[in-house]
């Protein structure tokens, strides 16, 4: 039987949670300016940029080798969450489930936690847990701080 687990961290930012919330719910668009050393490319296949349900391809970097990645996505707008549910890709070649929830929680007036969470099943034993991905995810988040702030 194959290994499932969850991941959970924390990422405190500067700016408010609305900001950071607005930026990774519907503008993805300007992920490739504003982080290219992560992300290349990401593409609406289904739906629009901000809609439940909606699809999009990410083109992104890990580890130094190029990967692509399938999510339909489940928006909370009251909570200021996101849920990615992976559907294609090099992660699910390796995970039978791999979904990522993003939640961006107000701290002060001008600050807040995301709160990544990472739950996954691997397709098989042999396959590492997904450690990288959540560290390339909290960079992401991090290096997109400055980009909020200065929007």
């Amino acid at each position: 039987m194959a290994t499932s687990g969850t991941y959970v961290t924390e990422v405190p930012l500067k700016g408010t949670a609305e900001k950071h919330y607005k930026r990774w719910k519907s503008e993805n668009f300007l992920f490739p300016d504003a982080i290219g050393h992560h992300i290349q490319n990401v593409t609406v296949h289904d739906g629009e940029w901000d809609s439940h349900g909606g699809i999009k391809i990410w083109n992104y970097t890990l580890d130094g080798k190029q990967e692509v990645f399938k999510e339909k996505r489940e928006i909370d707008d009251e909570n200021k969450t996101m849920t990615v549910r992976g559907l294609e890709g090099h992660v699910m070649e390796l995970f039978k489930v791999y979904d990522l929830v993003g939640q961006f929680i107000p701290k002060t007036e001008d600050s807040c936690i995301c709160k990544i969470t990472m739950v996954w099943e691997k397709r098989n034993d042999e396959v590492p847990e997904p450690s990288s991905y959540m560290k390339l995810l909290k960079c992401m988040v991090l290096d997109m701080e400055d980009h909020v702030l200065k929007a």
